[in-house]
């Protein structure tokens, strides 16, 4: 016995991209004999819901989503808890050079770069699925040269819900013909749960397993350089409170790839640490393991500033502070009042509002995306995301959940 059940239903129905065909959505649930429970949707492999205890044992939905398919489908979601491909994050100016040949993709990021696979990426199709046990399969077929890319690819999502509060995810694909390939999952937590807000993002604590980050330009494509992170904001090899670390960037907040430690003496793609996040006041904690040499940390700058008011403080409370470089945190609730930024909205339609009406704003959350690094199609000093006929993209991730007593 594992001590995982699993359910399956539907959420309602949608029309497929290429064949215009109207497609069933399916919903699997899973709930472990800890309580916790987890949602995804065969539409872009949608991670919907994950629902945790805190120390008290109260159930709270820790991801930022919406309550049905419409909400998925509108032009401003931002990928919530989507698998995102072909290939995850930016490629500079929409194209790229393979073997000799010039690669033109969508340029749907400031009309200039491609983000996220493009216009119609791996998250916006509904995905075959196949149940064995408690591990769901969900597999696309992606076109050759659809958006642009080059090859025929095959693609295999498993999900499965584990008993010691992993969500264990593992994305397989096989190609054609040569072409770049880097998936992610852009699920967006808040460990107080997804109603809370960036009040509560800013007294989350977070620690992640880099010495370096990819440097980027203003518009957040790589330059190539590797930048240390000692002494910078992005030094968060020892815990660091979100919000205060935050104060200390010279942009809105994190929206960068951190070179994920991986031992010298390893095998060739190793499931390695990459980052823990701790909520103080409920006790969840998140910890991700991964195989892959990277990952995005983003701090949801882009969701609605209705007052361009939201930032966070140098010092958030006295319930957290450093003893000779050791973080020492008290349990005390954060005395902090969520300001009605909502009243600022001039246009309803520029809203994020996701699950029971919740108005989602700038900093209610974080992501946590393993991947390769970004634009690697244009660094030879980057791991490459060039996936050959015969070769077998492999990409494990695991989202591990737990309470500080």
């Amino acid at each position: 016995m594992s001590g995982v059940c699993l359910k399956v239903d539907g959420f309602g129905s949608v029309e497929n991209p290429i064949t215009k065909k109207i497609e069933d959505i399916a919903r699997f649930t899973w709930q472990n004999e800890n309580g916790m429970c987890v949602q995804l949707i065969s539409y872009g492999a949608i991670v919907t819901s994950i629902k945790v205890p805190d120390r008290a044992g109260q159930l709270a939905d820790v991801v930022l989503g919406f309550d049905d398919i419409d909400g998925y489908r509108k032009s401003n979601n931002p990928y919530f808890g989507a698998l995102i491909g072909r290939v995850a994050n930016r490629i500079a100016r929409g194209q790229f050079v393979l073997n000799g040949e010039i690669v033109n993709v969508a340029r749907n990021w400031n009309n200039k770069h491609s983000l996220h696979g493009g216009v119609i990426g791996f998250d916006k199709f509904n995905f075959n699925h196949y149940v064995k046990g408690n591990a769901v399969y969900l597999t696309h077929l992606s076109p050759d040269y659809y958006e642009g890319y080059p090859g025929a690819v095959l693609l295999t999502v498993k999900c499965e819900l584990l008993s010691d509060n992993s969500l264990s995810m593992s994305f397989k694909a096989t190609t054609t013909r040569p072409t770049a390939i880097n998936l992610t999952n852009h699920s967006y937590f808040n460990l107080a749960g997804h109603e809370t807000g960036y009040t509560e993002i800013y007294s989350h604590v977070i620690s992640i397993n880099a010495d370096k980050i990819t440097e980027t330009d203003s518009e957040s494509i790589p330059t190539g350089k590797l930048l240390d992170v000692g002494g910078t904001p992005f030094d968060l090899r020892i815990p660091r409170e979100l919000g205060p670390a935050m104060k200390n960037l010279t942009g809105p907040g994190y929206d960068d790839n951190f070179c994920v430690n991986i031992p010298k003496s390893a095998n060739e793609q190793p499931v390695v640490f990459v980052s823990r996040v701790i909520h103080p006041t409920s006790g969840r904690y998140l910890e991700v393991f991964s195989n892959q040499p990277g990952v995005q940390l983003y701090t949801s700058n882009f969701l609605p500033d209705p007052c361009g008011n939201i930032s966070p403080s140098a010092f958030n409370s006295e319930n957290y502070y450093e003893v000779d470089g050791v973080l020492t945190t008290k349990l005390e609730k954060l005395n902090v009042q969520m300001k009605d930024e909502v009243k600022c909205l001039d246009d309803e339609s520029k809203a994020v509002i996701g699950k029971g009406g919740v108005h989602y704003l700038k900093h209610g959350a974080f992501c946590l995306e393993t991947q390769k690094f970004p634009d690697a199609v244009h660094h030879d000093n980057f791991p490459t995301t060039i996936l050959n006929p015969g070769e077998v993209y492999n990409h494990e991730v695991i989202f591990k959940f737990g309470v500080d007593a």
